[in-house]
């Protein structure tokens, strides 16, 4: 059966191309969840201008990430947390305290998006990569001080 995708689907195609899969995995996937619409002349000039659309909405995206990295490129966070033996915190700092930090500093970024390995757990300077966008990161500094 041919389908026009509306979505990424991994391993069978990208948004707005046509793709032939097999029946069930039409009806019982792709169909219901959405995922693509039958290949039929009316939905492919339906699925075009959704894909206008899309591109517009990235491209906008795109750039409102690209200014907002250039703006974070210059911030600097501190934190001042309890200190143990070896310069090793109590607890931790994490990505929703980043993202509180940049909340307080009026910048909106959702803590899914603060790309952190594992919770900083020591003392000193740590680089810490914001992905904005698909294409755009920024990378910011966290700066961990023992309390007085």
């Amino acid at each position: 059966m041919e389908v026009i995708l509306r979505e990424d689907v991994e391993k069978v195609g990208t948004r707005g191309a046509v793709v032939k899969v097999a029946d069930g995995y039409a009806r019982n996937f792709l169909l219901p969840k959405k995922l693509a619409v039958a290949a039929t002349a009316a939905n492919k000039k339906i699925v075009e201008q959704e894909r206008e659309a899309y591109v517009r909405r990235e491209a906008k995206a795109g750039s409102d990430a690209q200014d907002l990295a250039r703006l974070l490129a210059d911030v600097r966070l501190n934190f001042h947390q309890r200190v143990g033996e070896n310069n090793q915190l109590f607890g931790s700092v994490t990505a929703k305290d980043i993202a509180d930090a940049l909340e307080a500093q009026k910048f909106h970024i959702d803590r899914r998006k603060i790309q952190l390995q594992d919770p900083i757990r020591t003392v000193g300077e740590h680089k810490v990569t914001l992905r904005l966008h698909r294409d755009v990161s920024a990378d910011i500094t966290v700066n961990v001080e023992p309390e007085q």
